[in-house]
């Protein structure tokens, strides 16, 4: 692959493009459910696991069984309301810890973006940041006057800019911020990356802090080591002469619900 591929890319790396950029800093900050959260999602993946342990030999056929089975995993770990209303009562630990983090933030000068898949996530830290009394800007696919929302951040109205993964991983220049919270952990490291580097590009004069935030305990964590072993065999077929397939396998899928 990788003598096929070579007359067709050329991998220049940000490191060697721009040479100037500020330090990045990068964390993991790992977040404990409260007990009764815990409860909730231990006994929605031991349901979750009966239910896929028999369709994941033929991962064409029931892809999609599977992947709706690892999103309300994906959302329990971050919110259990957001699978069901009846759970509104539980909080969530992930936004209590974002919050602990956003109020030195904004009380020190920084500015932050905050980064979820999940849209429906995201309005629930809307929601926390209209009761704190601090202005944001909301940016997700639905978003109408998309030119507005940016300037309202950029020119200084907001401190807080709330983006979905979608609306926002590429084609933003967000240099005003120098924090960057991503409030559940991406399959695909490149994405994450480019999330990232809304801010950590050419035009930044602040070191960028990176918070990766992940619910301990839960399918987050085994994202957390999936996607690194693929980030692994990415950088392997671009450098090396190893085989990489992006696709999830059923051992993946194995590994994501032990």
């Amino acid at each position: 692959m990788r003598r096929r591929i070579r007359p067709l890319l050329m991998r220049r790396t940000k490191e060697a493009v721009a040479k100037d950029l500020p330090e990045k800093q990068e964390q993991v900050l790992e977040v404990e459910l409260s007990p009764k959260h815990r409860k909730i999602y231990e006994t929605h993946l031991q349901r979750e696991r009966q239910k896929l342990m028999g369709l994941i030999q033929d991962m064409d056929r029931n892809r999609m069984i599977v992947f709706r089975s690892l999103t309300l995993l994906r959302m329990l770990s971050l919110d259990a309301s957001l699978v069901d209303d009846d759970y509104a009562g539980v909080p969530s630990a992930k936004l209590d810890a974002l919050f602990e983090q956003l109020e030195d933030v904004t009380a020190e000068g920084h500015r932050a973006l905050i980064f979820s898949q999940f849209t429906s996530f995201l309005k629930k830290a809307a929601e926390r940041l209209d009761a704190a009394g601090i202005p944001y800007a909301y940016l997700d696919g639905s978003t109408k006057d998309r030119g507005a929302v940016i300037g309202s951040f950029k020119d200084g109205q907001a401190p807080v800019f709330l983006i979905s993964l979608k609306a926002g991983g590429f084609g933003l220049n967000l240099t005003e911020a120098d924090y960057v919270f991503l409030l559940d952990p991406w399959w695909n490291p490149a994405a994450e990356s480019q999330a990232v580097d809304r801010t950590h590009r050419i035009g930044q004069t602040r070191s960028v802090m990176v918070y990766r935030m992940v619910a301990r305990g839960t399918i987050e964590e085994k994202v957390m080591a999936l996607k690194e072993q693929k980030a692994k065999l990415f950088t392997s077929v671009m450098d090396d002469d190893a085989v990489f397939s992006s696709a999830l396998t059923a051992d993946d899928i194995r590994a994501l619900l032990d």
